[in-house]
């Protein structure tokens, strides 16, 4: 049981209240399985709360209770106070006059939010409530001074389909519409995820300061740390269904007190500095019925000993305003700070020459379209990767990172310019002669960011991997005994070649993914945006994963990613990309501490945690 003691003055002032709230879903053979065990939190009026935690923790079910938008089949139990009435008690009715009017939601994803059939005028229209439009204004008056709210002030907006805006803009108007009827308390689940950094940024700035001017409460459902500390007063750290760990936001930045929030802290690589290593968790979240009755986090934490078995630790006061589920935090918290300091060395970086090159982009140009209505994707873009060398490529939504790794591995033509691979010259794969062609697709490989999406949900491991071996190599002396050591490459069992996608959490499908492209034995691999779609901790084991792989295997990378923090921790050397040019250029740790672009210094601002 999970109960957070609070004076009376707490309780009272409190919009949101929960207790004891347990989440459970039917079984379709009978019985339940636990989704959250144990969930308490309150927020208050002009407050910012955080739920952060790996994806299978409960946040987004913890979220959906709040609103009473659980899946059918699903419930909760316990106390779910708003302003002092158990919402867990109230009929759909009820819920409807609650929902918007009360409770505003911010989903990951605007589409989710916006009727795609509707323009944004009328979705903020329908909206709108009659007390809402005051001084006069008509519905579309009223609906243009939402929009602007949010920072939106080209009018024509209002007559657009959602699918003709960006995903910032769309966001800026799924935000308008959450806010429509003025609730009291904004739920924002993810706002931000899918977005580059500096939309990310935009957006949060945009949440924080209409919240604060409105005096809401706003609960922040994260998995972002960065994006929690800087956004939020008080974070609850949810864990397989429990809390963990819960406190003031910059005092748990400073020293968590709890094992797996200290293994989130990091997961994350700095942006400031280059570490040697990210201390990644083993293993991932497990299934809240597999760990009950004993600490949940026990199965991955490194000082788990018999007591972290013998039943449920209580969520408990270990200093003041700070609560912890860990039971062995007096004996382990001077190692855990220890730990922590180790962790945060800076490594060492020897400047040293580029290798000889063994990929270049010579002046590659590339137009979707012809004539006025062309879109001009990549511009006279010239970039190179040594031998053994990790390059990144930094830029937002649209920059053109994308376009370029398509053309490399030949699934755009450019329009203009030339590529040299291990010494090949070309313009375009087609006139590359077949046998040249297919010594350099082995030689280049690409790591895409959905790795459910790249592999097939009908074949298992083996024979995704089996068919990569033997397609490059007809002659293969023993294709079964290869993808054995495939796996053992990106730190997965054998018997892993007999499951099939569906059974692999996130992180295992993206190593599945790497041992595909590696099994023709690359000389570049092109990762893009590999870690974007993964949680912190198993972003890390990816990470250590490729890092251990290039001292092992000679292979050289290009890495692209939006992420600064990721690219200063894997790459020697970075290209910045700004709507199909290349901006700014050099040693990684030189161009972002000390960026000579408008452009680069824009998108190190938009940094969560970093000044603004």
């Amino acid at each position: 049981m999970t109960t957070v003691t609070r004076s009376r003055d707490e309780v009272d002032s409190a919009l949101f209240d929960l207790q004891d709230v347990r989440i459970v879903a039917k079984k379709a053979h009978g019985g339940e399985s636990t989704i959250v065990s144990s969930a308490a939190l309150s927020v208050r009026r002009g407050e910012s709360i955080g739920i952060v935690g790996e994806s299978g923790s409960g946040k987004s079910m913890t979220a959906k209770a709040l609103i009473g938008l659980l899946p059918p089949g699903v419930h909760a139990s316990g106390q779910l106070l708003y302003r002092g009435e158990n919402l867990l008690d109230a009929d759909e009715r009820r819920w409807q006059a609650i929902r918007g009017r009360e409770v505003g939601l911010i989903l990951q994803d605007p589409f989710t939010m916006l009727n795609p059939v509707m323009r944004c005028g009328r979705i903020l229209e329908e909206s709108l409530l009659p007390e809402s439009i005051r001084d006069g204004r008509t519905p579309r008056e009223e609906a243009l001074r939402r929009l602007a709210e949010v920072g939106i002030t080209d009018e024509s907006v209002i007559d657009r389909y959602p699918f003709q805006l960006s995903g910032g803009m769309r966001q800026r108007v799924g935000i308008a519409a959450a806010l429509c009827r003025d609730p009291r308390v904004l739920i924002a689940d993810e706002p931000s995820t899918a977005l580059d950094a500096a939309t990310q940024r935009e957006v949060l700035d945009l949440i924080k300061r209409i919240q604060q001017a409105r005096g809401m409460g706003l609960i922040l459902i994260t998995h972002d740390l960065r994006v929690a500390f800087d956004t939020c007063n008080r974070l609850y750290v949810l864990y397989a269904g429990s809390l963990v760990e819960v406190g003031d936001a910059q005092q748990l930045q400073a020293e968590p007190l709890h094992p797996y929030t200290q293994g989130l802290l990091l997961s994350e690589p700095p942006v400031g500095r280059r570490v040697e290593k990210l201390v990644a968790m083993p293993g991932s979240v497990p299934i809240a019925d597999e760990v009950q009755g004993k600490c949940t986090f026990e199965p991955r934490c490194r000082w788990a000993g018999p007591e972290c078995r013998d039943g449920a630790p209580a969520l408990a006061e270990v200093a003041p305003d700070r609560l912890s589920a860990c039971v062995k935090l007096p004996e382990i918290r001077q190692e855990m700070n220890s730990l922590r300091t180790f962790a945060e060395q800076v490594a060492e970086v020897t400047a040293a020459d580029r290798p000889e090159p063994i990929l270049q982009v010579r002046e590659v140009g590339k137009t979707f379209g012809a004539g006025t209505h062309g879109v001009r994707a990549l511009d006279e873009v010239s970039i190179q990767v040594g031998r053994n060398e990790s390059v990144g490529i930094v830029g937002e939504s649209g920059s053109g990172k994308t376009t370029l790794a398509r053309v490399l591995v030949g699934l755009e033509t450019p329009t203009e310019g030339e590529i040299v691979i291990d010494g090949t010259t070309f313009g375009e794969w087609a006139k590359v002669r077949p046998e040249q062609r297919r010594t350099m697709r082995s030689n280049v490989q690409t790591v895409f960011q959905d790795p459910y999406s790249s592999l097939n949900p009908m074949r298992t491991v083996g024979w995704t991997l089996r068919e990569a071996v033997v397609t490059h190599d007809h002659e293969a002396a023993n294709p079964k005994q290869r993808v054995g050591e495939l796996l053992e490459m990106v730190g997965l069992p054998a018997g892993y070649a007999r499951r099939l996608p569906r059974a692999l959490s996130g992180g295992e499908r993206q190593r599945v993914a790497i041992a595909r492209a590696l099994a023709v034995r690359p000389k570049v691999l092109i990762c893009d945006e590999p870690t974007s779609a993964l949680d912190m901790s198993v972003q890390a084991q990816i990470l250590n994963v490729l890092t251990t792989l290039r001292a092992e295997q000679d292979i050289s990378y290009l890495f692209i990613s939006h992420d600064l923090a990721i690219v200063r921790h894997v790459s020697e050397f970075v290209y910045v990309m700004y709507r199909g040019r290349v901006v700014e250029s050099g040693p990684t740790d030189v161009v972002l501490d000390d960026p000579k672009h408008e452009y680069t210094r824009k998108l190190l601002e938009s940094i969560p945690g970093e000044p603004g």
